[in-house]
């Protein structure tokens, strides 16, 4: 019996023991990794070099072959890899033992002062074994900054230019708090962090390049850094009041600005004076039954660059909205719509007070007209003028007041679609110089420069010099 309990013992160790050393090769094996997404999460402010691990674990009870184990930037990539004690981006054929592991040492280079460098740094590795395939995340911070994450403004709070600030997941500003960005301050949003205002933001920007305020994507690696929607926008929400853009400049949005509701009080619920809005994928200035007044911005190649909705109150002077198809963009909406109709399917109407002095709207001649007004019937107040200003339009639109306007090309400096290069600033023979009101100019445009005193002023946010 004892030979017979033996003989069995060692049939059962030689079995387990072959079964160990043999290979699992069904695609419903299972490996584990000791975190899905390995995060450097160290804010970089000198060139240097972190090193973390993470692990290749099998969870079987046969040995596993893992196929390939991938670093898909490759040699490209900020981050390294080290499988097994090799530097290498790819490895092939990597033999783990049954309830064994392997580590994979991930290494990032950054140098936080090349300006090109994205602030968030982003690859993979691939592992594939028995035809499947899966994947570990990496992420690092590559430049020196604020990291805002899912931040919520509470209270007052003043943003100072020292360092850009980056904001994942989204910014919120509370409701009664303020938010003041001063000038030269950079704000990056990642592709799933819209700004949110419940409250109140001044953006308190100056006329030189480097002492705007700029508001974009946080990739600024190409061809990333040109695309329209790299972030999703900002949105003013009915409780928001009071704000101010003071040479802002919003790039590269899904939705630039998006302004909901009427004022609360007395003034504009949106002020823009001296800001730029450029390449959006859906609208540059988007107002939903709102208080927009808005004085020499530039609103230009969005997929539909102004529309004023559900009625409201509005001013713009000395404004240049245009647009241009390209590579990213087709041309296909006319650059200003108003209605004072909702859009929600119940028709309802709203009283509707919009004028617009000394401004230019314009597009590449896909449209005939460029600006497109709608009036539903109702009882509520519709008042819509445009006086000195240039558009593009066949034939006038219907429920407006019109007057001293142009309908001639403005005659831009540049204008390059093949490049993606624009200058709207207006040519010596622009039909648009001169061709402004005589008095109630700003005293400088949209670059700081003076307006012309006591005289004919141009029309559009550039004032020839």
């Amino acid at each position: 019996m004892k030979k017979t309990l033996l003989l069995i013992s060692s049939i059962i160790v030689i079995f387990i023991s072959c079964k160990k050393n043999s290979f699992i090769t069904s695609p419903d094996a299972a490996i584990n990794f000791s975190m899905d997404t390995l995060s450097f999460d160290t804010v970089f402010t000198s060139t240097g070099s972190v090193t973390q691990s993470v692990k290749i674990i099998n969870a079987n009870n046969q040995k596993i072959n893992l196929s390939e184990v991938k670093l898909m930037g490759g040699s490209n990539s900020p981050f390294k890899i080290n499988i097994n004690g090799a530097s290498v981006s790819d490895a092939s054929n990597i033999e783990i033992d049954a309830d064994d592991s392997i580590y994979v040492f991930v290494s990032v280079y950054v140098n936080p002062t090349s300006a090109n460098l994205a602030f968030i740094l982003q690859d993979s590795i691939m592992v594939a074994y028995n035809g499947n395939t899966r994947f570990i995340q990496l992420q690092a911070y590559g430049q020196n900054a604020h990291f805002l994450l899912s931040r919520q403004i509470m209270g007052n709070t003043t943003w100072v230019n020292d360092l850009p600030y980056v904001i994942l997941g989204g910014l919120a500003v509370d409701s009664g708090s303020t938010l003041t960005i001063q000038s030269g301050c950079r704000i990056y949003s990642h592709a799933n962090a819209p700004i949110i205002v419940d409250g109140t933001l001044i953006v308190q920007g100056q006329k030189y390049d480097s002492t705007r305020v700029y508001f974009q994507s946080d990739r600024l690696d190409q061809p990333y850094a040109s695309y329209p929607a790299g972030w999703p926008g900002i949105y003013f929400a009915p409780s928001s009041k009071d704000n101010v853009f003071e040479f802002g400049v919003v790039n590269n949005a899904y939705q630039a600005i998006v302004v909901l509701g009427p004022s609360l009080d007395a003034n504009p619920k949106l002020v823009l004076d001296e800001c730029i809005i450029n390449n959006s994928y859906d609208a540059g200035l988007l107002a939903q039954q709102s208080s927009i007044q808005a004085r020499n911005c530039l609103i230009t190649n969005c997929g539909a660059n102004v529309e004023l909705t559900y009625g409201g109150t509005y001013a713009f002077s000395y404004c240049t909205v245009a647009s241009y198809s390209n590579e990213f963009m087709s041309h296909t909406n006319p650059v200003l719509t108003i209605n004072n109709v909702s859009s929600d399917g119940t028709n309802a109407t709203y009283s509707l007070s919009a004028s617009f002095d000394n401004c230019i709207f314009w597009g590449d001649g896909s449209l005939p007209d460029e600006v497109s007004v709608s009036k539903q019937q109702t009882s509520s107040a519709f008042g819509v003028n445009f006086n000195y200003c240039l558009w593009l339009e066949k034939d006038n639109p219907s429920n407006v007041t019109a007057t001293n306007m142009l309908a001639t090309d403005p005659m831009f400096d540049s204008v390059n679609n093949l490049s993606l290069f624009y200058d709207f600033h207006l040519k010596a023979s622009s039909p648009a110089i001169g061709a402004g009101t005589i008095s109630g100019a700003p005293p400088f445009d949209l670059d700081g420069n003076p307006r012309v005193v006591g005289g004919l002023t141009d029309l559009g946010c550039f004032q020839k010099q």
